[in-house]
């Protein structure tokens, strides 16, 4: 294959960059991927031709250019946070009301109180409250994630032993499973319905046994989680407002 960074695709008047992204692991398999910061990515295996790589860039043109008009179209709708009282921020699935406290003497703190988001500062500062919140959405993924996993073992025969779990902020994936049978999951994706955590869980748990998106692979999804595309979409659907900042 032809070392290229990129390829141009045109649909609807629009120029479309795909940045290529060369895969030497085996196992491999050309896929296509369109993120919420619109970036598109196309993975490579060794050995794909020119050929091809331009066949499946055109049978997937469209819906390129759908999946970056629906992010767009969120896009519109969102507004820059300022962490005021009164904006809503997700939580499983669900928009909770902020409601910040200054509260220059007492322990800043952030809980959860009949449907709100309340956070108590000493200092009323927009950074200062996103940090605050960022590392309760941390605590709360570390300890849901932990009981989501464990939950959905079962369904895995396969795996023999609990993986390793980590988390870690990522830009343009809800997780991966690293060789040596890791699972790193983004720490935003505790803002998502329990049901979409549990098909990233899922997801993941899969690459233990399939280390790609081979046929193989997705007949597992589909035996632990019939429904998994359905999840997906919904997942996909919130994502621009999940990572907002």
């Amino acid at each position: 294959m032809e070392e290229t960074p990129s390829r141009v695709l045109t649909y609807g008047g629009e120029q479309i960059r795909v940045n290529l992204i060369p895969r030497a692991r085996p196992g491999t398999t050309l896929r296509i991927r369109v993120h919420p910061d619109l970036s598109v990515q196309a993975v490579i295996p060794d050995g794909t031709s020119d050929v091809d790589l331009d066949k499946a860039l055109r049978q997937k043109t469209r819906w390129i250019w759908q999946k970056l008009r629906d992010f767009r179209a969120v896009q519109e709708h969102a507004t820059p946070r300022t962490y005021a009282s009164g904006e809503s921020h997700f939580y499983l699935g669900r928009r909770h009301l902020l409601k910040v406290y200054h509260q220059p003497d007492a322990p800043e703190t952030v809980r959860m109180l009949r449907g709100r988001l309340e956070v108590s500062v000493q200092e009323r500062n927009a950074l200062r409250i996103q940090k605050l919140l960022e590392l309760w959405y941390f605590t709360r993924a570390q300890e849901v994630f932990r009981n989501r996993l464990d939950a959905l073992l079962p369904t895995t025969l396969w795996v023999r032993t609990p993986p390793v779990l980590k988390l870690q902020v990522m830009q343009t994936q809800w997780g991966n499973c690293s060789p040596g049978g890791t699972i790193t999951l983004n720490p935003h994706l505790i803002k998502a319905p329990r049901d979409c955590i549990d098909y990233v869980i899922l997801h993941e748990l899969c690459h233990l046994k399939e280390h790609n998106h081979g046929p193989a692979f997705w007949g597992l999804m589909e035996r632990v989680m019939p429904d998994w595309e359905r999840h997906k979409a919904r997942l996909d659907g919130m994502a621009e407002m999940m990572l907002q900042k």
